[in-house]
């Protein structure tokens, strides 16, 4: 029961996230055609860093916590992706691609992390976007402060299947491991979840649905 509390409080919470960062902003709308009735032009590089930066962004905030950390670990993932263009079919393996990169960079700046001994709170609310946690609710940011204190894969696997909205197989694929992996580490996470805020709230953070703590989606 708590597994499934704490699932309804972190899909909802990405969800938002989620619906927040795909509002366009200053993003001019890309040209497909090269006239009323003419053949669709191929998406360039230029296309993809257009459409996709942000939520790659928001998904490496997510991992490593620290923006300018992420904006290296997006940048290093699209310049793999220009290192491999001509390999790739189409854009649908290019953005599997970009996911798999940045969720490989964010592991690699964890490592380092761990090397050097660095330590980042979980708490350091101004190491994400302050603009999209500043429309959160308070119950939102908190499911937002515990999965920072999660380990590094089950993080993984909730942000990309909660905020990025991948299948199993999809996960599988992005963070390299089985389908049957991703299952049970998602499982524990969303016990870890409820057992983050409930320590940290006295017991009352995960509530059912319905109990007019957390937000409608």
């Amino acid at each position: 029961m708590e597994e499934a509390r704490a699932e309804s409080a972190v899909d909802r919470t990405l969800s938002r996230l989620r619906r927040i960062d795909s509002r366009p902003a200053d993003e001019t709308p890309p040209v497909e055609t090269t006239g009323a009735t003419g053949p669709v032009e191929p998406r360039t590089l230029a296309d993809l860093y257009r459409d996709h930066r942000t939520r790659l962004m928001r998904l490496a905030m997510l991992l490593v916590d620290i923006p300018a950390t992420a904006e290296d670990v997006v940048q290093e993932a699209f310049a793999g992706l220009h290192r491999h263009w001509s390999g790739l079919r189409d854009e649908t393996a290019a953005v599997a691609y970009l996911r798999a990169a940045v969720v490989n960079g964010s592991r690699s700046v964890l490592r380092r992390r761990r090397t050097a001994r660095e330590y980042v709170p979980p708490h350091a609310a101004n190491a994400r976007s302050a603009e999209s946690l500043a429309m959160l609710s308070a119950e939102h940011q908190q499911v937002v402060d515990a999965l920072s204190g999660l380990p590094p894969r089950q993080r993984e696997v909730l942000v990309l299947r909660y905020y990025g909205g991948l299948s199993e197989s999809e996960i599988a694929e992005a963070a390299g491991m089985s389908r049957g992996t991703v299952k049970s580490t998602a499982s524990r996470a969303l016990d870890a979840v409820a057992r983050i805020m409930d320590e940290r709230s006295g017991g009352d953070a995960v509530r059912r649905p319905g109990s007019g703590e957390m937000e409608h989606r």
